[in-house]
């Protein structure tokens, strides 16, 4: 053999020092927490809410929805722990998830699931806001959300009244965020509760303002996309000014 012919040889095996550092990067990346059979187990459940299939299905929902869904909490905790140290990141239901079984006593509704859950981060007690992100059949939504409780509340203690006495600061967040994130807010009308499209930036709203919501909506697709827990992590950035207007009692203008 040629020593020429050789060197081609050689040239030719040689590994590719761009291609192994573009395989490298892609091997690190991390995959998806949430995939497309977690969509699809809420999309089932929508046409089978019932406890037969359920039973039929538990080791199903554990495999692809809860274990991911806890995946996402250990991947999103370290962000939401900068942005408050105070968060609860137990991983226990009613700290960090929803349950999936409804409380169908006094309920028009008889369906025993929900077709959705939610990961939540929150301080100790659960009254004050949540950054959260959703999953259900038709989207996987992320960002800040408040209800009202009793009179002790945090939106009772602080956010109506800053609500009130802040508008402006409220129309700066709405021309900041109105294009990425849907905002809108419940009231109660006569007993039932009432959804309100939009952001309150009048004081009189604030009076009867039951919760808040300000949410980024994502497609399945793109929800089961590498990458999506970072997206997540910025939108948590930028809503957790929402979590100390109406939950924090250090929050300034």
């Amino acid at each position: 053999m040629s020593y020429t012919f050789r060197a081609i040889i050689l040239k030719a095996e040689a590994p590719d020092p761009m291609k192994e550092r573009k395989r490298s990067a892609e091997r690190a990346k991390p995959t998806a927490a949430l995939t497309t059979d977690t969509i699809q187990f809420f999309r089932e459940l929508v046409r089978n809410n019932h406890k037969p299939w359920m039973d039929a299905n538990r080791e199903r929902y554990r495999a692809v929805v809860v274990e991911p869904l806890r995946t996402l909490l250990e991947r999103l905790a370290p962000h939401a722990l900068k942005l408050n140290a105070r968060f609860v990141t137990s991983g226990r239901v009613g700290d960090n998830f929803s349950r999936i079984n409804r409380d169908i006593r006094f309920a028009r509704d008889k369906s025993p699931y929900r077709p959705h859950m939610y990961l939540f981060f929150s301080e100790a007690g659960g009254e004050g806001g949540q950054l959260y992100t959703g999953v259900s059949a038709d989207a996987v939504t992320c960002g800040f959300r408040i209800y009202g409780g009793g009179r002790t509340s945090p939106l009772v203690q602080f956010g109506r009244v800053r609500g009130r006495e802040n508008p402006q600061w409220i129309e700066r967040q709405k021309r900041r965020f109105s294009k990425k994130y849907e905002s809108y807010w419940y009231s109660t009308e006569k007993g039932e509760w009432t959804k309100h499209k939009g952001w309150p930036a009048a004081p009189e709203q604030w009076k009867k303002l039951q919760a808040w919501i300000v949410r980024r909506k994502f497609s399945p697709f793109a929800a089961t996309r590498g990458g999506f827990e970072r997206e997540v992590a910025k939108a948590f950035g930028d809503v957790y000014p929402f979590y100390e207007f109406t939950s924090s009692p250090k929050w300034r203008p």
